[in-house]
């Protein structure tokens, strides 16, 4: 008998085993900043894809990139922070 790999993986992907750790969902939280302001800055540019972006368009989209880099830059600081050992000197 043979057995049909491709099959049993598809079957097994989703077994109990493999749900998310609790790590990866905490690292999965702290960076849902992140994830937000970027499907933000693709809704901006999602409305101008048919058409020829208006200043307001223009402006969603740099204060969406803003609001991304921002995200960004927070998480860094975050991680940074919390990587540092002690305190203030």
């Amino acid at each position: 008998m043979n057995h049909i790999v491709t099959v049993q993986d598809a079957v097994t992907a989703f077994a109990d085993f493999m749900e998310p750790t609790d790590a990866e969902l905490n690292a999965i939280e702290q960076e849902m900043p992140v994830i937000l302001a970027d499907v933000d800055l693709l809704d901006a540019h999602i409305v101008t894809l048919d058409r020829t972006p208006t200043e307001v368009d223009e402006r969603r989209i740099r204060r969406a990139r803003r609001r991304a880099l921002a995200a960004r830059v927070a998480l860094v600081n975050r991680a940074a922070d919390a990587s540092l050992p002690g305190g203030a000197a």
